[in-house]
């Protein structure tokens, strides 16, 4: 299969597995708050070797092969990843979306209902994940995009979990609470194709791709992930989570890739 075609398969099976990890509330058996934030912060780990161990370096490989050595690579490279971060928080400023637990952020938007302004946020959250593994293959083809695919449809799980339960707290019967945890994983194909598409089209901006797609998730885990799994007391969870999450992506990053 073309790259391209393997970055919307790989980002679709990632995505889906954010409606995976959901399925728990269709039977009643929701993990308590402290192991949902040891699950958060293993996404978080996973997120986070991914980032460097799987778009960084290549991305600082890439950038080598086509600058003279010297200071122009990492230039690139740190260039896009403040690029990648920017444009998130850009986006997280200007799109109304609402946190679970801090609240409605961006510009006032009354007439939405709030399961759109969920939605928004997860959107937010889900997009770069989908671009990350769309470069890792249109970047690499299968031992590109793999690891990515695998590590980012694992931290997917719960995450999909943890909307379901929030939205049953808010009043959602478990099943449109599954169907809305299971939807927002959906965006993913669509980063998975922009970013597949925008490697397979031009060679050039391969670095500027990976790292940005790096800068993109990086600003997700600070800004989203690590501080919900720190809000109710139980960091010391959430770090063991985010530490196994970190040595299995590598381990997966380095068997695979």
């Amino acid at each position: 299969m073309s790259p391209l075609t393997l970055g919307i398969l790989g980002s679709l099976a990632a995505g889906l597995m954010t409606a995976v990890g959901a399925v728990p509330v269709l039977f009643g058996r929701i993990p308590s708050r402290s192991t949902r934030d040891l699950l958060l912060g293993f996404a978080a780990g996973v997120m986070l070797a991914a980032s460097f161990f799987s778009l960084i370096i290549p991305a600082l490989d890439a950038a080598e092969r086509q600058f003279e050595s010297g200071a122009a690579p990492a230039a690139v490279v740190c260039v896009a990843i403040l690029l990648g971060m920017g444009a998130v928080a850009l986006i997280n400023e200007r799109l109304p979306h609402e946190h679970f637990k801090s609240g409605r952020e961006g510009p006032e938007a009354a007439s939405l209902r709030r399961v759109w302004l969920f939605i928004f946020a997860i959107t937010i959250h889900n997009f770069p994940e989908g671009l990350a593994v769309g470069v890792g293959f249109g970047a690499d083809g299968l031992s590109g995009g793999l690891p990515l695919a695998i590590g980012i449809g694992l931290q997917n799980a719960p995450e999909g979990l943890a909307v379901a339960v929030a939205l049953l707290g808010e009043g959602y019967a478990k099943g449109r609470a599954w169907g809305i945890a299971a939807l927002t994983g959906l965006v993913e194909p669509i980063g998975g194709l922009l970013g597949a598409g925008i490697i397979t089209l031009s060679q050039p901006l391969l670095p500027w791709g990976l790292a940005f797609a790096a800068g993109a998730m990086l600003f997700v885990i600070s800004h989203e992930i690590i501080p919900e799994t720190h809000r109710s007391g139980h960091q010391n969870r959430a770090t063991l989570g985010l530490s196994i999450g970190l040595v299995l992506m590598l381990f997966l990053d380095v068997w695979l890739g």
